[in-house]
């Protein structure tokens, strides 16, 4: 039986450039035959990830990276093996059994490995009594004195949360793989944007004051938006990856809906302050298939005089109940945080298909207990 989290997100950013091209203009895409402003969901997961340390400590969670044998070497060492010559030889060594391909740099990898901190401290455990006979051995006899340790094994299980969550491939050790239980879409405006150049001076503050030249010139671009944002969380993937824990499944289910929707990316941040919080969350707890409702924006919202943010609300509620009533994707559970409008109409039609508007907290508080309640009742 399938249990999904989807979570939707109406956000208004002012002058910004979040996410940019390889020329350093704000990422765009055309959709609905209009040009909008557009934010990676690689971005916003890395804000997302970022985020994570807010919530968990930070040795608890994962890290990509090249250098997987520098950090299990550093782990080596801090055990109390002081020679660093030895430390990497023995790291190298546990290494060897995941079979990846050495990059450039030979205490690198080809690739960027996605891995758990507590995961190179169970891998340490397995030889810590051993390590000042280890540290005596050539290479030859330290390969084999380690080769049964299993290194793909550990790192194959026992995940921390943000690689359950965003999943992890290894594209010449399947085995390795962990498959994602989260999607998150590229956000999108809904309404159509155009990219604006700032042309900025920068005074050089020991020029004498006859020279009125600026010491720095330049340009940056940017755009503003109401952006629509949606990802969603697949709660068995996410606790097959957690080894079926209900409570770490729950937790990190909370931890996610907390850091993707109050995180932000920093592109160009001290330019424009940009950091704002969401206008409209609304969180659907399905038993059938995610939805994306991206298709309520499809026709671009024009500005009637008063800005996007409140059509671009009225027109999510309502794709949110043409996908319930047109083709049978009831949510189990819809709870919702937005600004009541001031309206009593307005804000009924608001209240039906997204519920009643209630803080961020009880919404987090209402998907987790029904999250938990499903994990329980299907044997996890």
């Amino acid at each position: 039986m399938p249990y999904y989290v989807d979570v939707h997100i109406l956000q208004t950013v002012p002058p910004s450039n979040l996410n940019r091209d390889d020329a350093g203009t704000p990422k765009q895409a055309v959709y609905g035959g209009a040009k909008r402003a557009r934010v990676s969901s690689q971005a916003w997961k890395r804000a997302t990830r970022t985020a994570f340390a807010e919530h968990v400590d930070p040795s608890q969670l994962g890290t990509r990276t090249k250098k997987i044998s520098a950090l299990l070497a550093e782990r080596i060492a801090a055990r109390g093996l002081l020679d660093p010559g030895a430390s990497t030889r023995i790291a190298t060594s546990l290494l060897a059994d995941l079979g990846i391909k050495a990059g450039k740099k030979a205490t690198e990898t080809a690739y960027l490995l996605f891995f758990g901190r507590p995961q190179l401290e169970r891998l340490i455990d397995r030889i810590e009594d051993d390590l000042p006979r280890l540290s005596e051995l050539n290479d030859t006899e330290l390969a084999a004195a380690v080769k049964d340790v299993p290194a793909r094994q550990i790192l194959g299980t026992g995940h921390p949360i943000d690689v359950a969550l965003f999943g992890r491939m290894v594209a010449d050790r399947a085995e390795l793989n962990v498959d994602a239980a989260t999607q998150v879409a590229h956000a999108l405006s809904t309404h159509a944007v155009d990219v604006e150049f700032d042309y900025y001076t920068a005074v050089d503050d020991e020029n004498p004051k006859e020279d009125t030249g600026a010491g720095m010139i330049g340009t940056v671009e940017f755009q503003s938006a109401t952006l629509y944002r949606f990802a969603t969380v697949g709660l068995r993937q996410l606790a097959d990856n957690l080894d079926g824990d209900v409570e770490a499944t729950v937790a990190a289910l909370r931890v996610f809906l907390t850091a993707f929707t109050t995180s932000m990316p920093t592109g160009h941040g001290n330019s424009f302050a940009h950091r704002t919080t969401p206008n409209l969350l609304t969180v659907a707890v399905r038993a059938d298939q995610p939805v994306n409702l991206v298709s309520a924006f499809e026709n671009p919202v024009r500005s009637d005089g008063r800005g996007v943010l409140d059509a671009s609300v009225r027109r999510f509620a309502n794709e949110l109940t043409t996908a319930t009533t047109l083709w049978g994707r009831e949510p189990v559970l819809v709870a919702s945080t937005y600004s009541t409008p001031a309206d009593p109409s307005a804000a009924t039609g608001l209240a039906e298909p997204l519920g009643a508007a209630k803080p961020f907290h009880e919404v987090v508080d209402s998907v987790t207990a029904a999250a938990r309640s499903w994990l329980e009742g299907n044997g996890r």
